[in-house]
Parts: C-alpha cells; sequence; structure tokens
C-alpha cells in the first residue's frame, strides 16, 4: 500500500474508526478515508457488501463498474483488495482529480477514471463483471426502467451489488416520520425499504435477486462516522452536515434509518 492508503499506528484517530467488522477498511489510513469521504463510511459499506456480492470469486483482472465512485475511494479498495480492473465513473467529482489520488494510491494501472451520467453510460454490452455502487444508487435507481438498462452491460450471469441509505420499513402517507421532520430532506423519500428493494428488482425481470437485506445497527456505524467527520473534518460544510445527521440519527436510534445491501445476477 501507499503511505495515502497504508494504516498509521499509534493515532488516536486511526484507533477512532477501526471497525471490528470491517478488517480490511481498517488497514486504510483515517484522514485519507475522512478527506475523501462525501456521506457515510463508504469503504465500511463496501466491506459489508462484498461477501453477498461475491468479490472474492471474481479472477484477478475482472472488470467491475463502480458507479457514482465519488472520490474513487471504493474505487481504489477493489483494485488493492481484489486486484480488478475498475471503472470509477462519477458525475460530480472530474476524472482529473480523482485520476490524482488513484495513481497516488499505487493503482494508476487498475483504475480508470471516467465522467458519466448514469442515465448514459458509454459502454457496450457485457463489458463488465460486476457492478457495484455505493450510498448513490437510490439516486437513480428507484427509476423502474433503469436496472434493466444497467445490466446489459453486465456478462451473462454477472452480478450487480448495491448499498443504500434506506428505511426499516416503508412510509405510509406523505409525511415524514414526525421526530424526523425537522430533518427530512425531499431527497430522503429515495430511501426504501430491504423488501422494496427486493420488489422493485424482481419486477424489472433483469436480475435474480440474490441478498436484500437490512443492516442491524448500521445507524450506529453511520452515526459514530459523522461524529468523526464533524470533529475531524477541514471542510466547514462537511463538518455542518455532518453534525445535522449525527442530531437526527441520535434521535432515531435506528427506528426508521440505517442501510439496506442488495444483489442480483444478470438473468
Amino acid at each position: 500500500m501507499s503511505d495515502l492508503t497504508s494504516r498509521t499506528s499509534n493515532d488516536p484517530l486511526t484507533d477512532r474508526v477501526s471497525h471490528p467488522g470491517c478488517p480490511r477498511s481498517n488497514g486504510y489510513d483515517a484522514r485519507w478515508t475522512i478527506d475523501n469521504q462525501m456521506g457515510p463510511h463508504a469503504l465500511w459499506l463496501l466491506e459489508w457488501l462484498a461477501p453477498a456480492l461475491g468479490l472474492d470469486t471474481l479472477s484477478p483482472g475482472s472488470r467491475v463498474l463502480d458507479l457514482g465512485c465519488g472520490r474513487a475511494m471504493t474505487s481504489v479498495f477493489l483494485a488493492k483488495e481484489y486486484d480488478l480492473q475498475v471503472v470509477a465513473a462519477d458525475l460530480w467529482i472530474k476524472p482529473g482529480d480523482n485520476a490524482g489520488r488513484i495513481a497516488e494510491a499505487g493503482v494508476g494501472d487498475r483504475v480508470l477514471p471516467v465522467s458519466a451520467e448514469a442515465h448514459d453510460l458509454p459502454f457496450g454490452e457485457g463489458t463488465f463483471d460486476a457492478v457495484v455502487s455505493i450510498d448513490a444508487y437510490q439516486y437513480f435507481g428507484t427509476d423502474d426502467l433503469y436496472l434493466p438498462a444497467l445490466t446489459r452491460l453486465l456478462k451473462p450471469g454477472g452480478r450487480i451489488g448495491v448499498v443504500v441509505p434506506a428505511l426499516r420499513e416503508e412510509i405510509d402517507g406523505v409525511e415524514p416520520p414526525e421526530h424526523l421532520e425537522p430533518y427530512w430532506e425531499p431527497d430522503f423519500w429515495c430511501f426504501h425499504s430491504a423488501a422494496w428493494w427486493r420488489r422493485h428488482w424482481t419486477r424489472s425481470g433483469a436480475v435474480k435477486v440474490e441478498t436484500a437485506d437490512w443492516l442491524e445497527d448500521g445507524w450506529r456505524d453511520w452515526l459514530r462516522w459523522c461524529e468523526v467527520v464533524a470533529d475531524e473534518s477541514t471542510d466547514e460544510w462537511h463538518v455542518r452536515m455532518a453534525g445535522r445527521c449525527a442530531e437526527m440519527l441520535r434521535l432515531d436510534r435506528g427506528r426508521t434509518l440505517g442501510f439496506v445491501r442488495v444483489v442480483g445476477s444478470r438473468l
């Protein structure tokens, strides 16, 4: 590992973000993950997704699309931990910015950063062995027509796996839970339950759903990470947003909000 992604020993910050269930993620420098975060701890979520998606079963050099990769932390992780060839696709972060991070992490030969909108992906049918999306798929994947279009990029039998912020149960009506009303944003209506995602993907006819489940106590990980970012980020906007998110999660305590992972194989 390069210095950017190697764990710093005897560091209180490193100890603070060490996760007992994420041994691979624990090997990455805490400051690097804080400086490149764009929401919940993406490496923790990817490490939770990995066994359900079967990343260990992919042959070295298999091609993976990291859709909505943000600052490419997950793409670096996929290349380093599983020796995969990764296309790091994002709309908001410029490829040149990600290229620098990728090169500094020592995986410039295995990760290709591209600018791409989720509905206009410049790849041919059957290009990828797997598609991964961490904390992004909810923004475009609730469209009934999206999954069939995306899975055409997979080889036959290839898998797609996503982790999304989610609801423990679907919300009836048009109002958020009363205790969350001060924090609720219109974007939160793209959060759904595991059962909703299972039905949504099954209805598409594009995949066989292999996993759709809720991360028990995922809200605690989310809260813990928000508290770290609020305390340690050098970006004032991230500090404010993380602090507000932490307030919301402390109030909710997992009654409503958490994470869901969904995995399907192309039919």
